[in-house]
């Protein structure tokens, strides 16, 4: 699955870079994503509209290295563009087993396109703009924030990481995101960031993520910068050994 272009001139080859779609536009809510620093491994996040009123969206976290993972990475992107879209843009859908089966799809495309076993953690999101849900999928990521005015919730894993077991099955829960609310994404190089203070390889941990997520001001590209300039400030000098991204939907009204 790894695309190759070469120019006349025998250069090396350039290998294609998968691309996140630019974020939608939501009615009565924003999505926005980041990251810090150089990308080493393999996070990626994307997002599109599949009806008029859903808006899909997804981080995952290739195992190993970015220039040993691009083909999977590309795999999976178009896998979650094009039977993504397939799949929601259905009439009458089922919002959980339509993003089971979105899972199972992502799944066996991993196994394919890495010939055999290779870990991917992955989240993937359906937000509901005219009911204000969101119906999520959690596959051995990190667990995703919902904060709103009871707290900080955690949306944790509902399955194994893709790209295990090609029979692996995933639940597909449905939350209410209510005005104000904000959904948070970090992916694992945030909460294993070690620190840049003292010798006691301290992460920075999902706890902290919550702790900053509940002062975050409620702009989605504001929370992103947010939590990755205090994670820039915990690790200033620690060597980066993986991706430090950052994914957040806020509920606007």
């Amino acid at each position: 699955m790894r695309s190759l272009f070469r120019s006349r001139s025998k250069t090396p080859p350039q290998v294609v870079e998968p691309v996140p779609n630019a974020f939608p536009k939501i009615d009565g809510a924003e999505i926005a994503a980041d990251f810090l620093g150089q990308r080493v491994g393999g996070d990626f996040y994307d997002s599109m509209r599949v009806t008029p009123e859903r808006v899909l969206f997804g981080m995952l976290d290739v195992a190993g290295r970015r220039d040993e993972n691009r083909g999977i990475l590309l795999a999976a992107q178009e896998t979650f563009r094009k039977v993504g879209t397939q799949l929601f843009s259905r009439p009458d859908i089922n919002e959980s087993e339509t993003m089971t089966e979105l899972s199972h799809s992502l799944n066996r495309t991993v196994i394919e396109a890495s010939h055999g076993v290779h870990s991917c953690p992955a989240f993937i999101g359906c937000y509901h703009e005219k009911f204000g849900t969101l119906c999520y999928t959690n596959a051995g990521h990190t667990p995703g924030l919902l904060r709103d005015s009871t707290g900080v919730t955690e949306l944790a894993s509902t399955g194994l990481p893709l790209g295990l077991f090609s029979h692996a099955t995933s639940e597909a829960p449905i939350v209410g995101v209510a005005k104000g609310a904000v959904v948070l994404l970090v992916s694992r190089g945030v909460i294993e960031c070690g620190s840049d203070h003292d010798e006691s390889d301290e992460e920075f941990g999902l706890d902290r993520v919550k702790e900053l997520l509940k002062t975050a001001p409620t702009g989605a590209q504001s929370v992103c910068t947010f939590v990755l300039d205090a994670i820039g400030k915990f690790s200033a000098r620690t060597p980066v050994c993986d991706d430090r991204t950052a994914l957040a939907l806020v509920r606007t009204n």
